[in-house]
């Protein structure tokens, strides 16, 4: 079994909700309410769900962009709130982030080869701006892109283009790991494929471990080793790709999945629909955060929380991990 590079435990993190004439807080928006995850070395672990659910506040805060309200993140078996400065100016050279929006995640004033290189300046990677332009003509050619393109700005490239600009300047600092945070989403199919291509590329090449996040279930299917399904800010599901798109065992997965376009026009595939709003994350429901839609709800479901259930019984492994007491 190969190590684990990022173990998440049991994280919240709430937002404050402020209102009145002296902006007192009254609430909390309740993002991620007890999220556990491993990530091993080398896997691409998918984070799905419905907008709303928390998936990228995970993104964010397993790599301190945003700081957890509680819970314990562990990268390579550190306690990531427990690093010094040091300690967190090389977790950041390790640790890197792709958005979903390429055009707003580079500096309009700034030309690619600086939008790269300066991170390399800072820690201290080159020695000199020429031994920065070198580097940087390295990695635009690794992610499919010309070196005479360096002096160009972020309007004279296509989504396509500034999508690879932004994944060289993520793989610029040889890290181990990188958060993509719904990557493909506003890119053209065609496009979309290319930049799949180039991510499995580069994972096998240079060995990175991805936290894939993505509302496109197919996507997620063909690139990610294992999935976890959230809902509300908690996990409803847990199991490789293989076994949860073929044998769903959470009520929610299996209505996510039925949503899914069918690949085959002639397929007889019976659309679940969910009955009911999706709850406020201020006042989530008790028991078992998914009830007020589950098809299966019963009484206990309000009283008691979704209990962790392992699906191979006789060996004990947690290859496929549900939440519902249903079972």
């Amino acid at each position: 079994m190969s190590k684990i590079l990022l173990k998440v435990r049991n994280l919240h993190v709430y937002f404050p909700v402020f209102a009145g004439i002296f902006r007192s807080k009254v609430a909390d928006v309740k993002a991620v309410n007890g999220v556990d995850f491993d990530l091993k070395k080398g896997e691409v672990l998918g984070v799905v769900g419905e907008s709303g659910c928390g998936k990228s506040t995970v993104g964010r805060a397993v790599i301190r962009l945003i700081e957890a309200t509680s819970g314990k993140i562990e990268y390579e078996d550190r306690d990531l709130k427990s690093f010094n400065k040091q300690e967190l100016m090389t977790f950041r050279q390790e640790a890197q982030i792709v958005f979903q929006d390429p055009f707003s995640s580079l500096n309009p004033r700034k030309s690619i080869a600086d939008a790269i290189g300066e991170s390399l300046l800072y820690h201290g990677k080159v020695k000199n701006v020429q031994e920065m332009r070198d580097h940087v003509a390295e990695v635009l050619k690794r992610v499919g892109l010309s070196p005479d393109v360096m002096d160009r700005y972020p309007h004279q490239f296509s989504s396509g283009q500034q999508q690879r600009i932004c994944i060289g300047r993520a793989i610029a600092l040889n890290p181990k790991l990188i958060i993509c945070d719904e990557v493909v989403s506003a890119l053209d199919v065609s496009v979309q494929a290319q930049i799949l291509n180039l991510l499995h590329d580069l994972k096998e090449t240079l060995g990175l471990s991805y936290l894939f996040i993505s509302h496109d279930l197919s996507i997620v299917q063909h690139l990610s080793d294992r999935v976890v399904v959230l809902y509300l800010g908690k996990v409803m599901e847990t199991a490789s790709a293989k076994e949860l798109f073929e044998n769903p065992k959470h009520p929610y997965t299996q209505a996510l999945l039925s949503a899914t376009p069918k690949s085959n026009p002639h397929e007889t595939k019976q659309r679940i629909l969910l009955k009911g709003p999706i709850p406020s994350a201020i006042n989530p429901p008790s028991g078992c955060p998914f009830r007020t839609r589950c098809p299966y709800a019963q009484p206990i479901c309000a009283k008691t929380p979704p209990a962790r259930v392992v699906m191979d019984r006789i060996t004990g492994k947690e290859d496929h991990i549900y939440h519902c007491i249903l079972t």
